[in-house]
């Protein structure tokens, strides 16, 4: 039996279908179980991670987690000890590759992350423990572009030549099944990016070479864009830790690593083929 936290996320939601695929057996937790759309056998249970003694008799049974930074936060500590209590034996925990950065450079942590603190209480348990330390989610495209994709053939924003090796949710949520039912990873931090380094001007032609049309990337001043930004109701530190990574970083390609190839003996999703996957998204 496996507890899953974050399990209607990004990646947990494409985790649990894996995992109950691979006939194992999933206790999914969400706050609002009747709108989880979750596959037929799975035990969703209504719960706050952040709150652990809400989720003690959800632990009876369970031999493996999965923890989501931003479901369970600083309450980390407290559930993996109830954890061990109840007799789990192993916690995967989705971080991200930029968690040993200064935390003011995190730009995740602004709304709501708490990589570094959750990563580290796995590491402290005394359980069996795999983080998966994710590089940008390739679906962070389509919310940040797909309005205008939409819209017409130019995308603005800042730094055209800020470079990702965006990785597709998939291989995350594979690495995270493998990490939970094989002991091949456990005791690792992997590094787990795209195959690709490339720019946002190359990624919005990736999108338009997918689509078959004329996109094109228009570089705006980043004052510009924290004032849409911030005047579109987004949080205002948020947008200055995103503005300062791309700054930081401009001009120089994104870490690209192997380590999803290792772990799941076949190459890593490309960027093209996420794209091709999610083309009705982007023509809406």
């Amino acid at each position: 039996m496996f507890l899953v936290t974050g399990a209607t996320g990004i990646v947990g939601r494409p985790l649990v279908e894996l995992l109950v695929s691979q006939g194992a057996k999933v206790r999914a937790v969400t706050r609002d179980p009747r709108a989880s759309g979750l596959p037929d056998g799975v035990e969703v249970v209504a719960a706050d991670p952040a709150r652990p003694s809400t989720l003690a008799s959800c632990l009876e049974g369970v031999t493996g987690l999965f923890l989501n930074p931003r479901a369970v936060g600083l309450a980390a500590p407290e559930l993996l000890a109830l954890a061990k209590e109840r007799g789990v034996n192993r916690v995967a925990v989705l971080s991200a590759v930029n968690v040993d950065d200064d935390l003011d450079h995190q730009p995740s942590r602004f709304n709501g992350d708490r990589n570094k603190e959750v990563e580290a209480a796995a590491v402290a348990s005394g359980l069996e423990w795999v983080s998966l330390r994710a590089s940008s989610f390739a679906v962070n495209t389509l919310v940040a572009w797909g309005g205008q994709i939409r819209a017409g053939d130019v995308v603005r924003g800042p730094y055209a030549n800020f470079s990702e090796a965006p990785v597709d949710e998939r291989d995350l949520a594979e690495v995270g099944v493998r990490a939970l039912l094989s002991d091949d990873l456990v005791g690792r931090k992997l590094q787990l990016t795209g195959p690709q380094s490339l720019t946002h001007e190359e990624l919005v032609a990736t999108i338009g070479e997918v689509l078959g049309r004329p996109l094109r990337f228009q570089e705006v001043p980043p004052e510009a864009v924290r004032q849409g930004m911030v005047g579109m109701g987004m949080n205002e530190a948020f947008v200055v830790a995103l503005l300062g990574r791309y700054a930081r970083g401009a001009g120089q390609p994104a870490p690209v690593t192997d380590e999803v190839d290792k772990a799941l003996g076949r190459p890593a999703r490309t960027w093209a083929e996420w794209v091709t996957d999610h083309a009705a998204a982007f023509r809406g």
